[in-house]
């Protein structure tokens, strides 16, 4: 049996879900509220505060959806009772970050700054510290929208191993190189 798919998945106080006749789960908690479709052959059952989800067969495709239906599911009852975080520095000299609403402003090394229109369900904010790089904050309920956001984000000026240049994100650990080494003799 799938070791993740077979886990319950409890549900926190607050937190609301209903599953529909056509298997689309609907979770609603304090941070909103987010639907996910199903695969008709995964069965899921609400009880008892308890999530658990169960396949028909051990059939390998059945397997993965098993564990990955409980997966997506588990994200998106921690995402509408917590929600999810992610931050971004960008490195390098004058290098700037800013946003106005939903809108974010880049000027990472090329002749024109770059404009990043951010869906509606994440929140944006910009901080410029004394010494730091300038960071990039999102947070949302969707943990997947929030990773591709911030990894478009990221791939507009990937960190280069040298000096460091570039988005990353801030917990990220950077394999540097050495360059060139002293002249020959």
């Amino acid at each position: 049996m799938s070791r993740v798919g077979k886990l319950p998945i409890t549900i926190p106080a607050k937190i609301e879900v209903n599953v529909a006749d056509n298997n689309v789960v609907t979770v609603k908690g304090p941070k909103g509220t987010l639907t996910e479709k199903v695969d008709r052959d995964i069965i899921v059952k609400v009880e008892d505060g308890k999530i658990t989800l169960e396949r028909p067969t051990e059939q390998k495709r059945h397997k993965a959806l098993h564990g990955l239906y409980r997966s997506l599911i588990h994200n998106m009852v921690m995402g509408v009772s917590e929600g999810y975080k992610k931050t971004l520095d960008v490195v390098g000299v004058g290098f700037r970050a800013s946003n106005q609403g939903q809108l974010l402003e880049l000027s990472i090394g090329f002749s024109h700054p770059i404009y990043v229109l951010l869906p509606s369900e994440i929140k944006i904010t910009t901080a410029s510290e004394k010494g730091q790089p300038p960071r990039i904050i999102l947070e949302s309920n969707d943990k997947q929208l929030i990773g591709q956001v911030a990894a478009k984000i990221r791939s507009l000026r990937k960190p280069e191993p040298y000096k460091g240049k570039g988005i990353k994100y801030t917990e990220e650990i950077l394999r540097r190189k050495a360059g060139k080494s002293a002249g020959k003799k």
